[in-house]
């Protein structure tokens, strides 16, 4: 079931992390306006304390383009 209260738990807990980390939302923002397209490579690796790496990556298609524009449009509301 869906708490709406959680929107607002969720949009403090946004805040506050664009307070900790300002330059990622406006990377995001950059990115998501002109980078992603089909075909698109999104890498994301992560270091923990002891130096271990662990990395991925995907190749975004037209399908995972549907998501994004939705995604997208929703930011628009």
């Amino acid at each position: 079931m869906f708490n709406p209260s959680m929107i607002f738990e969720m949009k403090n807990l946004w805040d506050r992390f664009e307070r900790n980390h300002p330059k990622f939302p406006r990377f995001l923002q950059v990115v998501g306006k002109e980078c992603i397209q089909d075909g698109t490579v999104i890498e994301i690796s992560v270091t923990k304390p002891d130096g271990q790496t662990i990395a991925s990556n995907i190749r975004l298609n037209a399908e995972d383009m549907e998501l994004i524009e939705t995604m997208r449009n929703m930011g628009r509301k």
